[in-house]
């Protein structure tokens, strides 16, 4: 009874297009510039299991993909500004500051945890797409699979290339225009990336009057009692975000474990600290608090001149396009009089 509802449904629908006047002649042409579009390679990555270095791999795509698991919140949300949450059908890692202009699609999509998801769960979704950060893919716990291991079960992938050793804030445009292909929607690719490219200029403008950047470390603590430096050498898309504003990591070039005397005889201008905007956002202040008072650090121009700032982990390690937001936000807390 159901088929023939649904079959009803569908030639009065023929019927009804009939008479706006020819639109059957619209469907094939639809169907021509698909033929057209597809099959379609797109170049990306893949690495060993447990392995660091990515190679370039192919994607081959025979048509849009049509059951997609991000495997971050920020993979999700570029996806969502590409208006595919259709196709969403899993999301990991659902974690971080949200971007408030698809917050209410966000909130429709299958969440399946609040932390990273392993093979087994990534399966269960039946994708045709992984989709997201590249430090996921591995057969680990915490890992959707290898790209290799997902594509010989006929799975495609697509490796975030913001998220490889190498990458710029410059990679995010990259992801857009290849996901903008990789769907047919490059029309709306296009205007999300200028869209960002606008608000990096704003950025830029209002902090032309800078003419040095100010050096910063970044302490991974959640307790001022326990603190972490941590160098970030291999992360490029972290330094070249935070260059954004005219901030230089101090430790960008130095790939031994930084010890507490390492970081006061470095003596950045700024510490930055992460939050979970998400979690716990007061917790920061505490930390702030803790460091401000520790007397190991009182000879600190960053403790002296009151200069630790917290960021949102996801803006900093999302490896997605609203690191722009934190960097914006940051830029305004530390330069007030330029944003007025």
């Amino acid at each position: 009874m159901k088929k023939k509802i649904l079959l009803g449904l569908g030639l009065a629908a023929i019927m009804a297009l009939s008479a706006c006047g020819g639109s059957a002649q619209d469907v094939s042409v639809d169907k021509s510039e698909t033929k057209k579009h597809y099959p379609l390679t797109i170049q990306n990555y893949t690495k060993a299991e447990g392995g660091t270095t990515w190679d370039k791999k192919e994607q081959k795509f025979d048509k849009a993909p049509e059951r997609i698991m991000a495997n971050t919140r920020p993979a999700a949300e570029l996806l969502l500004n590409l208006g595919l949450g259709d196709k969403i059908v899993g999301v990991g890692a659902s974690f971080g500051a949200p971007d408030k202009t698809v917050e209410e699609e966000y909130a429709k999509l299958n969440i399946l945890s609040d932390s990273y998801v392993g093979k087994e769960v990534t399966l269960g979704t039946d994708p045709d797409l992984v989709f997201g950060r590249g430090g996921l893919f591995d057969n680990a716990d915490w890992g959707v699979g290898t790209v290799d291991s997902l594509n010989e079960m006929g799975i495609n992938t697509y490796v975030l290339e913001s998220s490889v050793t190498g990458a710029t804030y410059d990679s995010i445009y990259k992801d857009i225009e290849n996901m903008g292909k990789v769907f047919n929607v490059e029309e709306k690719a296009e205007s999300f990336i200028k869209k960002l490219k606008d608000q990096e200029e704003k950025i830029t403008s209002n902090l032309s009057s800078i003419s040095e950047n100010k050096t910063f470390a970044y302490l991974h603590t959640t307790d001022p009692k326990e603190l972490m430096v941590y160098a970030a050498h291999d992360e490029t898309f972290f330094n070249d975000v935070f260059h954004m504003i005219k901030l230089d990591n101090v430790f960008k070039d130095e790939s031994a474990e930084i010890s507490i005397e390492m970081l006061i005889d470095a003596d950045p201008d700024v510490l930055i600290i992460p939050m979970w905007i998400d979690k716990d956002p007061a917790n920061a202040e505490k930390v702030k608090e803790g460091l401000y008072s520790n007397p190991k650090l009182s000879s600190m121009k960053a403790i002296k001149n009151k200069q630790i700032y917290a960021v949102d982990y996801n803006y900093m390690f999302g490896y997605g396009y609203n690191s722009i937001d934190g960097m914006e936000i940051l830029a305004k807390e530390m330069y007030p009089d330029l944003f007025k």
